[in-house]
């Protein structure tokens, strides 16, 4: 399976004031693996950049000015992503703009989503941690993915973290909190801690079995437990049914 994933930064927060592209950043996965290839434009929006958007990307009008517009990359684009799975966190968000774009030139019959199926992150990250934070950056620290260099927003080290994150959540098992978790009003540090699943084919993974100390000092840890808990341990109780 083609993925690609994607992510934009824009002007503003809203098409309908006008907002425009100015950066697009995809990442191309075959078979859950990077392949290397990606696509990564900035973009000349043909309008100012409001100031909260700068604060967020940090990228400037100067930055932009000399840039191409986006009727010069969009085929560009559209060939690269065409076919693929789009994997984007807040699809709407990108999803939005991207045909906004599109509708400007006249071309609203190429949605986007008539190119491509679409996973969105955020949806998904709010399904499995429900009353949780599920920003980038909390997702990153939930699954144990480096954004140490994400100090500002940027559409294509977004999309590569993105891409980490996305294998994370759908290949790996998530342990229970010990100490609870961050919800959506609280700023405390993640508790839980991930298993990450091997790429590997089961009969690649190299079985290895207890020896003989370690089978006794386990059996003397469950006489511990068992003793502690005055007998009512429920193995004990699953051994003598099976016994009877």
């Amino acid at each position: 399976m083609r993925q690609i994933i994607l992510d934009t930064e824009t002007t503003g927060l809203e098409t309908s004031q006008g907002h425009r592209l100015i950066e697009i950043g995809c990442v191309e996965m075959i078979g859950r693996r990077l392949t290397g290839r990606h696509f990564h434009q900035y973009v000349n929006p043909e309008r100012e950049i409001d100031f909260g958007a700068m604060e967020v990307h940090g990228i400037t009008n100067q930055m932009v000015a000399d840039k191409p517009l986006f009727a010069h990359v969009v085929d560009e684009l559209l060939d690269f992503i065409r076919g693929a799975e789009l994997i984007i966190h807040n699809a709407p968000f990108d999803l939005g703009f991207l045909n906004y774009e599109l509708q400007l030139l006249n071309r609203k019959d190429e949605r986007i989503e008539t190119l491509c199926a679409v996973i969105d992150t955020l949806v998904m990250a709010r399904q499995r941690h429900p009353g949780q934070k599920n920003n980038l950056d909390a997702l990153c620290n939930r699954y144990g993915v480096d954004n140490s260099q994400r100090e500002l927003h940027g559409a294509l080290l977004d999309a590569e973290i993105l891409a980490d994150v996305y294998l994370a959540m759908t290949g790996g098992q998530t342990a229970l909190a010990l100490q609870g978790e961050e919800s959506e009003n609280q700023s405390s540090g993640p508790t839980e801690s991930v298993i990450r699943k091997l790429d590997l084919p089961l009969h690649a993974l190299k079985v290895v079995r207890a020896n003989q100390v370690e089978l006794a000092l386990h059996d003397q840890n469950l006489m511990t437990i068992d003793k502690a808990s005055g007998g009512k341990t429920l193995w004990r109780s699953k051994v003598a049914e099976s016994a009877s």
